[in-house]
């Protein structure tokens, strides 16, 4: 099920000093959701992203689990092409803001 707007997922633990060290971030619930994605089949990892509504941060925001069902499912080899191109405009404003 997606977050809305108000759930703070990435910001949760901002100032907490025990989310600094592996252990303390383990404590507080971290990696929780990777080893459950680590005892997944790739089918039902892709259902959990699709479920979730995850975008991406290009213009059209495509959806990432849709991205994902274009990957063959016979194929040996999967490469993963990445674009991180800083060069248009938007893209270099947004990066220096932070």
């Amino acid at each position: 099920m997606p977050a809305d707007r108000t759930t703070k997922l990435v910001t949760a633990h901002f100032g907490n000093e025990e989310a600094k060290t592996l252990a303390g971030y383990e404590r507080l619930g971290g990696y929780q959701r990777l080893r459950k994605a680590l005892g997944m089949k790739p089918d039902a990892i892709t259902a959990e992203v699709k479920a979730s509504n995850l975008r991406g941060r290009g213009g059209a925001g495509f959806a990432t689990g849709m991205k994902w069902t274009f990957v063959p499912k016979d194929a040996k080899t999967v490469h993963l092409v990445c674009n991180a191109d800083e060069s248009e405009p938007r893209a270099r404003r947004s990066a220096n803001r932070y």
